[in-house]
C-alpha cells in the first residue's frame, strides 16, 4: 500500500511540472493557472495555482502539501497566519519531516477562491 502511495505521489510531482496530466492535479475549468487546483481546508476554497519554481532547495520555511483522494490540500490560504505564499513541500518518504527525501517548489496560488473544483 505505502508502495502505490508513494507512486501516486511521484505521478502527482510530475503533473506539477507539466510532464504527466495523470495525478491529483485535477483539470481546471476556470482556463486559468498552469499548475493544480489546491483545497484549503481552513476556508473551505479550491485555488488555481501557477508552478513558478520547481524544485526549490530546502532553505527556509514551506507549507505542506498534502495528497488526498479528491486532490492536493492544505490547511491555509491566502490572507491567513500560516500561509506561506506558495512555498511548498510534498512529503514523499511518510515520515511528517522536511528533509532531502521531499518535495520542494514554488507554486501560488491564484484568487479567488472558489467553493467548486
Amino acid at each position: 500500500m505505502k508502495t502505490l502511495k508513494m507512486l501516486s505521489t511521484l505521478i502527482l510531482i510530475g503533473s506539477l511540472t507539466g510532464m504527466s496530466g495523470i495525478g491529483y492535479a485535477k483539470e481546471r475549468t476556470t482556463g486559468r493557472g498552469t499548475g493544480p487546483v489546491i483545497f484549503v481546508t481552513s476556508q473551505g476554497l479550491y485555488y488555481d495555482s501557477i508552478v513558478v519554481a520547481d524544485p526549490l532547495p530546502q532553505k527556509g520555511r514551506f507549507q505542506q502539501l498534502v495528497p488526498d483522494m479528491n486532490g492536493l490540500q492544505t490547511e491555509f490560504g491566502p490572507g491567513e497566519p500560516g500561509h506561506l505564499g506558495g512555498r511548498w513541500w510534498v512529503d514523499l518518504n511518510e515520515n511528517g519531516e522536511m528533509d532531502g527525501e521531499d518535495h520542494f517548489f514554488l507554486c501560488p496560488l491564484l484568487g479567488p477562491g472558489r467553493e467548486h473544483m
